[in-house]
């Protein structure tokens, strides 16, 4: 019999299917057995009765066990209906149990709230954690709609490489990687100095890349490898119209996950992000004015946090701009506004830079005179500058994080819960302190 998706049995009531998935949960009353029965499309609580010739094979079934199991679906008694379970209305009455894989007896309920360290060096058990499932569910549908935003806008997708021969940052920690005839590469810090060249082919380009980041940070919001949704588009009057074409993006995003997942910002007790009328923008000096603090070149956590909250209450927007860094403090390439301070931009989301962007340099000799200021060699920069030589409009992009985007759209305390496999300066799977003892 072919097999029925647990999502499509509500189509089937009164028939006989085949079902195939993981046993979620194992109940024992009496002399009947009920299981929650999970597979990639929904769950459904399934009964063995006493008189069934399926109730020797449900005796020693454990949680996570992977069955093909065929049996009868059925409409609840009214009084039996859970409206607020997924197939609440609907049971499966169980004739056959065909066992594909064992499960070993779990360390710990999967479902159970257990520190990050525990989550993390179990990671292919709790993944499978309502929880779990969750949030990647949440992230996939971020990137599918970031990237249908861009799409729509006339960006086109290219794959930036991992292997670098420099570092795009001009001075970020990198991880260097043994190459070919004694060389050196780098693991890219940022797709940046590739997405400026597809410029020059395309106008509007897009990348979803991982990167990397040696910094030796253990922070709740920092990783060693990352992924970050670039954007860079050309012809453009200043950064304002990255900004435009980034709360597009943003809004876009925000409003497909909160149609899709309503269920998973109800079972995390977190509202949808407030977008109001416009994002708010502000100057970092007028942030700090805002705030009633002295100036800086930056903002900090704090900050980030006390201005987050002024957006919310004054603009009824989890989402605020701040412009106007200084010069000095930003990449080689950011085109400067005056002679202190840049054309730079960072988003914050509820009360955490998201994303950051600007508008380029785009003039050849500009572009030699900045890298040669910030003390670098030109030459090591050839292959980039080619694309200055040869005509590049006025540009600019930006990039967001896709793991801090995830963590804030589900309130989540640290980065990490939002990362699939983290890797930061104790961990590559698990923790570094435990590697050579492992298996």
């Amino acid at each position: 019999m072919e097999r029925t998706l647990i999502g499509d049995l509500n189509t089937k009531v009164g028939e006989t299917v085949t079902i195939e998935g993981w046993v979620d949960v194992r109940r024992d009353q009496g002399k009947m057995v009920f299981f929650d029965f999970r597979d990639r499309s929904s769950k459904v609580q399934g009964v063995v009765l006493p008189g069934s010739d399926a109730i020797e094979a449900a005796k020693d079934v454990k949680v996570e066990y992977v069955l093909r199991v065929v049996g009868v679906v059925n409409k609840r008694p009214e009084k039996n209906v859970q409206v607020d379970k997924q197939n609440g209305d609907i049971e499966l009455e169980i004739t056959q149990i065909e066992v594909l894989a064992e499960a070993e007896t779990l360390p710990f309920p999967k479902d159970e709230e257990v520190n990050l360290d525990t989550l993390l060096d179990n990671r292919p058990l709790t993944l499978r954690s309502q929880r779990g499932r969750d949030i990647f569910a949440v992230q996939a549908s971020i990137v599918d709609a970031y990237r249908a935003s861009l799409k729509q806008q006339d960006f086109t997708d290219f794959q930036a490489p991992a292997l670098v021969g420099g570092d795009a940052e001009g001075g970020a920690a990198v991880f260097k990687v043994d190459y070919f005839y004694d060389q050196t590469a780098y693991l890219a810090t940022s797709p940046q100095l590739y997405k400026q060249i597809m410029v020059g082919a395309f106008e509007r380009v897009y990348t979803i890349a991982r990167i990397f980041r040696a910094e030796k940070s253990a922070t709740t919001r920092h990783l060693s490898e990352l992924t970050q949704m670039d954007f860079e588009m050309g012809f453009i009057t200043d950064e304002s119209d990255v900004m435009r074409a980034l709360e597009i993006a943003i809004r876009d995003t925000v409003t497909s996950v909160a149609e899709l997942h309503s269920d998973v910002f109800s079972r995390f007790g977190v509202a949808v992000p407030k977008l109001g009328k416009q994002f708010p923008v502000l100057t970092l000096a007028e942030a700090h004015q805002t705030l009633g603090v002295p100036p800086e070149d930056d903002m900090t956590p704090e900050h980030e946090r006390a201005i987050c909250e002024w957006a919310l209450r004054e603009h009824d927007s989890d989402f605020v701009f701040i412009t106007r860094f200084p010069t000095a403090a930003r990449a080689f390439y950011t085109m400067s506004a005056d002679e202190t301070v840049s054309r730079g931009f960072d988003l914050l989301f509820r009360g955490l830079e998201i994303n950051s962007g600007a508008q380029r340099i785009h003039k050849y000799d500009e572009m030699v005179a900045r890298i040669k200021e910030r003390g670098m060699d030109p030459e090591k920069f050839g292959f980039y500058l080619q694309a200055f030589k040869y005509g590049m409009p006025p540009h600019g992009g930006c990039s967001t994080g896709l793991e801090r985007f995830t963590m804030k759209m589900l309130g989540l305390a640290n980065v990490k819960e939002a990362t699939l496999f983290p890797r930061d300066i104790n961990r590559i799977d698990v923790l570094l302190s435990r590697a050579e003892g492992s298996d």
